[in-house]
């Protein structure tokens, strides 16, 4: 016994698949974007340690060093 198919089945069906279609598409597209948000954001945070660390770095070659402290007169 074949159950009869009606012409609005197939179209919700038809239909179905192509909801489907366009979140799994509009998906793709967030995750791509948020993969290259992050690409970005990691080389900012390299480049950002990079400057602290040379900056940190310049700042110990110009500290300055403890001053000789002059010798006291004797007292006689």
């Amino acid at each position: 016994m074949k159950i009869p198919v009606s012409n609005s089945s197939r179209r919700q069906n038809g239909s179905t698949v192509v909801v489907l279609l366009i979140l799994l598409t509009i998906m793709a597209l967030l995750s791509a974007a948020n993969t290259s948000a992050l690409i970005h954001l990691h080389r900012e945070m390299k480049l950002l340690d990079h400057r602290q660390v040379e900056r940190l770095n310049a700042s110990q070659t110009n500290a300055v060093t403890a001053a000789d402290v002059p010798a006291q007169p004797e007292l006689k």
